[in-house]
């Protein structure tokens, strides 16, 4: 395998765990606070829908950005009436938002536009276009150092940089703030929380928006960054492959995001099993490969990697002692 093979699949790794890390991190805050979070997929597949059809609509990548994000805010909003306001059981609530959202996206898509449940082709404006950074074209020329700037790390859409930009940003506001250590001491022991002053349904109304945010954004990258519109079920699993990416991190954002990069890296072989059977000198099938980062998700949740411990107070509703 030469270099130049090597960087695609470099490339393509990148773009494939884009969405990836923007589900993972959003679950990642979610669970700090003591909320799971399984409607991961579910707020993907809404903000991926409505981000591509008011950008089908009005022309416009920036009005689809908003719709997206609106949306996916909205089911996290519903997620955080069911499991803090109502004490419901936070899996259960989850699961319910993705079978909403995975229903009312192909009923709403063929409502509005009559193409089997999937949005009008993106033009230009209405998806996110690839940047390219300074001296790209200049160091093209140059071996490796040169060829990794203007292949690997030049050429993306805008949510990709953001995306990769938002590791050090979470890490950031959880590690080195004062919101971060409540936010974190709500996920372990929010009695302490709430005796200290500190109100605990803010702190995870706060973490749940946080969430919905970061899910919008992976969902708008998959619809008009990615690929450039909807189709029925474009989430593929990425919020349960994303959720297994969080447990295999730790709850760690930076290992967040070398777990997200390690699932990319399978799915970007799944795309070039020629690659693979010249390493191997094994024929392996494609759909085997196609496979791979579910099976990786499988294991992982079988807990093959490690013992992976959440947050103490996770998936637990609080109930204030009067």
């Amino acid at each position: 395998m030469d270099f130049g093979t090597l960087l695609q699949i470099l490339d393509t790794t990148v773009r494939l765990a884009t969405p990836l890390l923007f589900a993972c991190l959003a679950g990642l805050v979610s669970e700090r606070a003591g909320i799971f979070d399984i409607g991961l997929e579910g707020k993907l597949l809404a903000a991926a829908f409505f981000s591509a059809a008011f950008a089908a609509v009005t022309g416009s990548v920036w009005v689809g950005l908003l719709a997206g994000i609106l949306a996916s805010l909205a089911l996290s909003l519903i997620h955080g009436l069911a499991s803090i306001t109502f004490r419901g059981n936070q899996l259960i609530s989850g699961v319910a938002i993705n079978f909403l959202a995975a229903g009312l996206t192909v009923l709403i898509a063929q409502s509005w536009f009559q193409q089997g449940g999937r949005t009008p082709s993106l033009a230009d404006d209405a998806r996110f276009q690839e940047i390219t950074l300074p001296f790209a074209d200049a160091f093209s020329g140059l071996p490796y150092i040169g060829q990794s700037y203007s292949e690997l790390f030049s050429g993306h859409s805008l949510l990709v940089y953001v995306g990769f930009l938002t590791v050090p940003l979470v890490w950031w506001v959880l590690f080195r703030t004062r919101f971060g250590l409540r936010l974190r001491a709500v996920g372990e022991n929010p009695a302490a929380v709430d005796t200290a002053g500190v109100s605990v349904v803010r702190l995870r109304y706060a973490a749940v928006m946080i969430c919905g945010v970061l899910c919008g954004l992976g969902g708008i990258y998959l619809a008009t960054g990615l690929q450039a519109g909807f189709v029925k079920d474009m989430s593929s699993g990425r919020g349960f492959i994303a959720l297994a990416a969080l447990i295999f991190a730790k709850w760690r954002p930076w290992y967040a995001l070398f777990a997200c990069l390690l699932f990319g890296f399978f799915q970007a072989l799944s795309f070039r099993p020629d690659v693979v059977e010249t390493v191997t000198t094994v024929a392996i099938p494609g759909q085997l490969l196609d496979a791979l980062p579910y099976i990786l998700t499988v294991v992982i949740l079988a807990g093959f990697v490690g013992k992976a411990v959440p947050p103490r107070a996770g998936g637990e509703p609080y109930v204030k002692e009067r």
